[in-house]
């Protein structure tokens, strides 16, 4: 099972021929998730080779227009595809209607339900769980009320070693118990130790999504230790008032909210229009928190 996240659009309100508006595809465990849909991210799915019918969960941070304007084409994308299976949308209680008002004055009749699930921005919370992963969402700092997602697999069951299960020659019954790393007494009443039979188990991985927010240390408890982080650096420090007065983050204030958080790599995206490139966002995370990439169009990260 794999953990990957594939940057859509890693920049900020204007859209730049480098760089799309906010969008992310998530794959982990067989799961499909897009997080935010800027203009244009249809196009993106396609430019990077995602199947879009896949999706089966989508978040939306918050109602300013380079996270969900790319929602609408999507969803009549889907529709003109095919797709009939439902599709699942998280995100402010405004959304649903703004989407809905859209696809009635444009005549628009989906073949597949829109489920929409209205976020609370007051406290961390669970927004959807299954065997495989949770996702939490997380309350951060903006002008608008705007929520954080952590992606975070659940802890597997062992694997069994094929080879020593067959040579052991003990029954079927055994292998639930192996599988949840307790001892098997069989019908001898012979005790068989679940560490002969197993694999060592892999940590649970995570991966979390900040955007966009002001410099604010309590969203640090809701992503402290994640493997992999990506957060806003709309600008750098010399324009450390700019990034106050729009309620965004500097490339330093990132590295130290990772540096905190104990992270173990930082993902540097919604950079202003503009900056050429990400090297002077770069260099001053670098200087805080080593572990620092500059997220571009296209880009795929392993958790």
């Amino acid at each position: 099972m794999s953990f990957e996240v594939t940057i859509l659009g890693s920049g900020s309100a204007l859209p730049t021929l480098r760089r799309n508006p906010t969008a992310q595809y998530i794959a982990c465990n067989d799961r499909h998730i897009l997080i935010d849909c800027g203009e244009g991210t249809q196009n993106q799915l396609r430019k990077f080779g995602v199947k879009i019918q896949k999706i089966n969960h989508i978040f939306i941070s918050h109602m300013h227009g380079d996270h969900f304007f790319g929602l609408v084409g999507l969803l009549s994308s889907m529709h003109l595809l095919g797709r009939d299976n439902g599709i699942n949308i998280y995100g402010p209680k405004e959304l649903e209607q703004i989407i809905r008002l859209q696809l009635e004055i444009g005549g628009a009749k989906m073949n597949f339900n829109l489920n929409f699930t209205a976020l609370d921005n007051s406290k961390p919370t669970v927004i959807f769980e299954d065997k495989m992963i949770e996702v939490h969402s997380f309350p951060m700092k903006h002008r608008i009320p705007v929520n954080g997602f952590k992606i975070q697999e659940k802890e597997k069951e062992f694997n069994i070693i094929g080879e020593v299960f067959k040579e052991s020659g003990l029954s079927l019954m055994s292998i639930p118990f192996f599988k949840n790393g307790e001892d098997f007494v069989d019908e001898n009443g012979q005790i068989h130790y679940a560490e002969n039979f197993i694999m060592a188990k892999k940590s649970p991985k995570s991966y979390a999504y900040c955007s966009d927010t002001a410099y604010f240390e309590p969203l640090i408890p809701s992503i402290q230790g994640v493997n992999l982080l990506y957060h806003e650096a709309t600008f750098i420090e010399k324009l450390a008032d700019r990034a106050k007065a729009t309620f965004h983050s500097t490339a330093k204030d990132a590295a130290i909210i990772a540096q905190k958080a104990n992270v173990g790599k930082l993902i540097l995206g919604h950079l202003s229009a503009r900056y050429d490139s990400g090297d002077e966002h770069l260099k001053e995370a670098q200087t805080i928190f080593e572990n620092t990439i500059i997220a571009e169009d296209g880009m795929i990260f392993q958790v």
